[in-house]
């Protein structure tokens, strides 16, 4: 059997994170389920750099959102990462909505996001003249990135300080004991003193195999699939625009990628088990909703992207609901760290997440 001081489950952008993170001090292997990292929802999202305004004050998601930003942010910059601060547009499609951007504006400046803009309709359209709306809010903090890069750069620096990432190692089983925890991941059997459960969408499945970790810690969770349609042809926009947000989401809204297309998602819809399957059927929905904000969408230039799953921990109606990263203090085993939920706005807050999980490490 192998020893390890600190294995990771997940090779996602939060558990590459956090394994790079630590990797700077102990010796960390990293074990994933697929053959690649980033297979799942690290690779099926916006890929956008949220500022840090939707969040309930005093919140995980609030606080580690704006650290996190502002140092993905500081790390793109310094390792080449492929990122641009566009900025967000959200608005008001309309006048009756206004008071759900003074409830935004009023939000964000509780999480310490204090440089929200208030527009209104002439200045949106001068912002975005193809966009009609009563009123918007400008967010100049909220950019996109390429995650893909970023995650590429977060496993060189795992291997460079020495870490290892084991691909096609599914966790089959662990057994929390004195000292440690034992980990059967593929065909592979490993003694731990530190387990992080990044597992993402898993996370939940993963924990529930590790004997001594009492049933009651895992929390039940809820599935939201959401689909991405691309724009074929010109963008009609120079910015991300944003509806205002709706039950479990952000609302369908306008998102660039680097090269400067355009994807509208994701939509909510809340699924039993984990299904990429694009809906097409779902297309004229898609148009009438961008309609709300563009009226000029043309809906034969929408063409299926991709679909992407939220792991959520609040079921439809259900508010609100933090991200969870439950050490020893929560369920009582030694050694062991289980992050549960982590969806929008996991990938800007990354970074962040990796501080808060090494703070609930003991030294080495």
């Amino acid at each position: 059997m192998e020893t390890a001081d600190c294995v990771v489950i997940g090779a996602g952008v939060v558990g590459l994170a956090i394994a790079a993170r630590l990797a700077a001090s102990r010796e960390v292997i990293v074990v994933e389920r697929a053959t690649t990292f980033g297979a799942e929802a690290s690779s099926r999202n916006s890929e956008v750099i949220h500022a840090g305004i939707y969040y309930q004050p005093g919140s995980l998601k609030a606080r580690l959102c704006r650290r996190g930003r502002d140092l993905l942010y500081a790390y793109a910059a310094e390792r080449g990462v492929p990122h641009r601060q566009l900025g967000k547009l959200i608005v008001a499609a309309r006048a009756e909505e206004r008071s759900e951007l003074d409830r935004l504006q009023a939000l964000a400046a509780a999480n310490g996001v204090s440089d929200l803009t208030f527009l209104d309709q002439a200045a949106v359209r001068n912002l975005e003249p193809e966009v009609e709306a009563d009123a918007g809010l400008w967010s100049p903090a909220t950019g996109i990135i390429d995650s893909h890069q970023l995650m590429l750069s977060l496993v060189g620096d795992i291997e460079r300080a020495g870490g290892a990432i084991a691909y096609t190692a599914p966790v089959i089983s662990g057994t929390a004991g004195e000292g440690g925890i034992r980990l059967r991941a593929g065909e592979t059997e490993l003694f731990c003193r530190t387990v992080i459960n990044a597992a993402g969408l898993w996370a939940p499945t993963v924990a529930q195999t590790i004997q001594g970790l009492p049933a009651a810690a895992v929390p039940r969770q809820y599935l939201a699939i959401g689909h991405y349609y691309a724009l074929i042809g010109q963008s009609p926009f120079r910015h991300l625009v944003y509806p205002v947000p709706e039950p479990g989401g952000l609302g369908i809204h306008a998102t660039l990628d680097l090269a400067g297309a355009v994807r509208f998602g994701p939509d909510v819809r809340w699924i039993e088990s984990i299904d990429y399957r694009f809906d097409d059927s779902r297309k004229a929905a898609f148009a009438a909703a961008i309609a709300r904000y563009w009226p000029a969408v043309d809906e034969t230039r929408l063409q299926p992207a991709h679909t992407g799953i939220r792991p959520k921990l609040a079921g439809p109606g259900g508010g609100f609901a933090d991200f969870r990263i439950d050490g020893p203090a929560v369920h009582g085993v030694s050694g062991l760290i289980n992050l549960y939920g982590i969806e929008s706005p996991g990938l800007t807050a990354a970074l962040a997440i990796a501080e808060e999980v090494e703070s609930k490490i003991p030294s080495p």
